[in-house]
């Protein structure tokens, strides 16, 4: 049996008649015209979903274009925003540019110099609408411009916006009690505010009070001046209580204030709380010999005081014959001005032993009292144990050729080596031979560039025989810039020598 070809008959399946291939073929026509028309059918709804899905595209391609386009404003409104603001913060600091080149000055972000500009009211309105353009300022300066008082009620309301600012200086500016005021009551827009001068206002008398309590309220300020503001005694008691409560502040300046003498022992009282303290200025302020007293009770709460001014009280002379010893107390003291006091002798005495305690002394002023060329024991005797002096004034002291032995054998021991200014005009009493010993000795003031020796206004002298010392010896001093001596007559050739070597030295010479 063929099995292969039993298998393939089975495969092709039964022999059809030819009814079945007529009836077949009418069944195929039957269903291709249905599947051409089903075709049909569906090649529409293709035709609708084509025509769906571009309107699709298109409205989504439209919605892209249009997203596309606000993120572009978007984006040029936030770039244009920014320009604006830039243009608006450099068109700003052009007006501070401009307001500043009026008067001759230079903007800087952090410091205002308009000092002695002749301000007006209007510059001061003018400069407080700049304000929102100065947030950085740290140190303003609108000192002795005269014009301006009453007229900071223009400025401070602006002043929120100078936070920073640190140093405001308003000396000389003719302020009056209304300025006072407005600048209390502005204060809390500058809580760092450290440095405040209002001296030389001298119509601010009674009105302080208030700003100063205020001032207590910043809790930062380190420097307060008031000279010469015309402060009455009433003013000094309800001042003191405030100042003690500054806790931080290093410099006090009251000079030129009369009546602070008056009431001296309120306020030293207060100023024992004010251990931070540096700077002292009491210059004319009418203390006495008990003034001082009270004063030098308080000197050891002060361990920081570098500068000590008490200079033209004249009615103190007597008060530092106890006192003297109080300055020991002072270990940082590089300046002590006490000239002009009346001292008495025993004033001399006491400061001639306590003065040379003071190591760190840099500058000492006992000009304008007489007393001290009559001290026995002469200061400059004891200068050597002061090795940072830089400026010693003695003018118009009567010194005596005993007084330039010592500053002479001072000088030759190398103990003034650091000397630089050294004033002894005024001191007709000094005889020849005192001067040629100043000036053999004064090659050994290797650093000294200041040296006056001008006699008083009404008198008029001969240079003798130490001429020659001074003409021999000033060439080797390097340093020297500026030589005093004035009265002192100087023949044709005196005058042509002394020329010629302050003109090869550079050195500037003063004299009739």
């Amino acid at each position: 049996m063929d099995i292969k070809g039993s298998e393939k008959k089975e495969a092709e399946g039964p022999k059809k008649s030819p009814f079945d291939l007529i009836f077949g073929q009418i069944q195929r026509k039957k269903s291709d015209k249905g599947k051409s028309s089903i075709f049909q059918v569906k090649s529409l709804f293709r035709a609708f979903d084509k025509d769906a899905a571009k309107t699709d595209n298109e409205k989504n391609e439209k919605e892209l274009d249009h997203k596309s386009i606000s993120e572009d404003q978007k984006s040029d409104n936030v770039v244009s925003g920014s320009a604006e603001e830039e243009d608006s913060d450099s068109t700003g600091w052009w007006k501070v540019t401009h307001f500043m080149e009026k008067f001759g000055k230079k903007a800087d972000i952090h410091y205002i110099n308009l000092n002695n500009c002749e301000l007006t009211a209007v510059d001061i309105k003018e400069l407080g609408s700049l304000m929102p353009f100065l947030l950085d300022i740290e140190e303003m300066d609108l000192s002795w411009n005269d014009l301006i008082g009453g007229s900071l009620k223009l400025m401070t309301p602006h002043f929120n916006h100078v936070s920073k600012l640190r140093i405001l200086n308003l000396s000389n500016c003719g302020l009056t009690g209304d300025d006072t005021a407005v600048l209390g009551e502005s204060l809390h827009y500058i809580p760092k505010l450290q440095v405040l001068d209002l001296s030389w206002n001298n119509n601010l008398g009674g009105t302080l009070s208030r700003l100063l309590q205020n001032l207590v309220d910043n809790g930062e300020l380190k420097s307060l001046s008031l000279t010469e503001c015309s402060l009455t005694a009433e003013d000094i008691q309800s001042l003191a209580p405030v100042i003690g409560k500054m806790s931080r502040l290093e410099i006090l300046d009251l000079s030129e204030n009369k009546e602070v003498g008056s009431k001296i022992k309120n306020l030293t009282e207060e100023l024992k709380h004010c251990s931070c303290l540096g700077v002292l200025k009491l210059r004319s302020t009418g203390l006495h010999r008990d003034s001082v007293q009270y004063l030098s009770s308080a000197f050891q709460y002060w361990p920081y005081l570098r500068k000590l001014d008490l200079s033209c009280n004249k009615a103190a002379g007597g008060g530092f014959g106890e006192s003297a010893a109080c300055l020991t107390s002072f270990k940082q003291l590089q300046l002590l001005d006490i000239h002009q006091c009346c001292l008495s002798e025993d004033d001399v005495a006491a400061l001639t032993q306590v003065i040379p305690l003071l190591s760190n002394l840099q500058v000492l002023d006992m000009s304008s009292n007489k007393t001290v060329g009559l001290s026995p024991e002469h200061l400059f005797s004891r200068l050597r144990f002061l090795p940072k002096l830089k400026s010693v004034n003695v003018s118009n002291c009567m010194l005596k050729k005993e007084s330039f032995a010592g500053l002479g054998s001072a000088a030759q021991a190398s103990h003034l080596d650091n000397l630089q200014q050294l004033d002894l005009a005024y001191n007709d009493t000094v005889p020849d031979e005192a001067w040629s010993l100043l000036f053999e000795s004064i090659p050994a003031l290797k650093n000294i560039t200041e040296l006056d020796i001008s006699l008083r206004p009404a008198s008029v002298r001969d240079c003798g025989p130490w001429f020659i010392h001074l003409i021999s010896n000033i060439p080797k001093l390097p340093m020297m810039k500026e030589l005093g001596m004035q009265r002192w007559t100087l023949s044709t050739a005196e005058q042509q020598q002394l020329n010629r070597i302050c003109k090869e030295k550079n050195i500037s010479i003063h004299y009739d």
